[in-house]
């Protein structure tokens, strides 16, 4: 049987880091059921070079076509060891961070960088899964990240411009899809699943394996609040006062700019909901279908008829 090759494209800021974790820390029981991953200390390692090309290097063909070779390679070394199952783990697949602060805009070029890596697959993707996240949370995350690797505080004119932009993630999804036109495409809301990430494996998997419960509840690569963030200020000659009054998350955004990033996500929540014009299948938790033993049954016998017989209609 042909092995299945399952990517977890990210979204960067969404437990993607806790997910890795745990897959590593549980990779000799999954490996038992059939079921390795490759997650970024591999993919960067080498193993993905050439896939988006790089100047200075040799011709844009020779790259991907190396790339190519190398990942061919180790899928097939992974068939010989009786894996079922692949899962490809990084979030850099579809851009990164930085390229996001720099355009303040969501991960132009997303389409075009998928595109290269199914090629690079060969057309052995079988399922694409994206974890997405509510705005007014995943850019103060992404700014507080990107502040304490060295980049700049935000101008009030930045702020601005992320909070107009109407690129969301039903533009990422629609790119995406244009990208791999024949693969399965999963959207999990971080909201749901940034906790719980063997439900994440257990939906990958299309519910094929028995989810280990080791180490199964990481919060890593966490978003540095604000305390953390005068620290590096302070260690840059940068006056941490510049990052004003309070303490706990940082949150550069006014209240206006958070109620259009709001409106922008539940804009594509509904979207995904209602079908995502067939590109995409948002997954979510269903509440019991029955009710438990405990039955409370005058409340669901109550109506109208009720409030006459008892006077309590005007």
């Amino acid at each position: 049987m042909p092995m299945d090759v399952i990517l977890h494209i990210g979204a960067h800021r969404s437990a993607s880091t806790s997910f890795q974790a745990y897959l590593r820390a549980n990779a000799a029981t999954l490996e038992g059921q059939g079921i390795c991953f490759w997650g970024p200390r591999r993919t960067r390692s080498g193993l993905f070079a050439g896939i988006i090309p790089v100047n200075g290097s040799p011709r844009v063909e020779r790259q991907a076509r190396m790339a190519k070779g190398r990942i061919a390679l180790q899928i097939e070394r992974a068939a010989i060891k009786g894996m079922r199952q692949l899962i490809v783990t990084d979030e850099n697949m579809i851009g990164t961070p930085r390229r996001n602060l720099r355009d303040t805009a969501l991960y132009r070029g997303a389409g075009e960088r998928m595109a290269r890596h199914a090629a690079a697959f060969g057309g052995r993707i079988t399922r694409v899964v994206l974890s997405i996240r509510a705005f007014d949370s995943y850019w103060p995350s992404t700014l507080a990240y990107g502040i304490a690797r060295g980049h700049a505080l935000p101008e009030p004119q930045m702020l601005e411009t992320i909070s107009q932009q109407d690129r969301g993630w039903r533009a990422i999804i629609t790119d995406l899809a244009c990208a791999l036109p024949d693969v399965q495409l999963l959207v999990l809301p971080h909201e749901t699943y940034g906790a719980t990430p063997e439900r994440r494996l257990q939906i990958m998997t299309a519910d094929t394996v028995d989810v280990p419960l080791h180490q199964h509840r990481l919060w890593l690569n966490r978003a540095p609040d604000i305390g953390a963030l005068r620290q590096c200020l302070a260690l840059r000659g940068q006056d941490p006062a510049d990052l004003g009054p309070g303490e706990g998350r940082y949150d550069p955004f006014d209240a206006a700019q958070k109620a259009r990033l709001r409106e922008l996500y539940q804009d594509d929540l509904f979207w995904l909901a209602a079908g995502a014009d067939g590109l995409a299948i948002l997954k979510t938790e269903k509440t019991r279908d029955q009710t438990g033993q405990s039955l409370q049954r005058d409340p669901l016998t109550r109506g109208q008829d009720n409030d006459q017989q008892e006077g309590r209609v005007a």
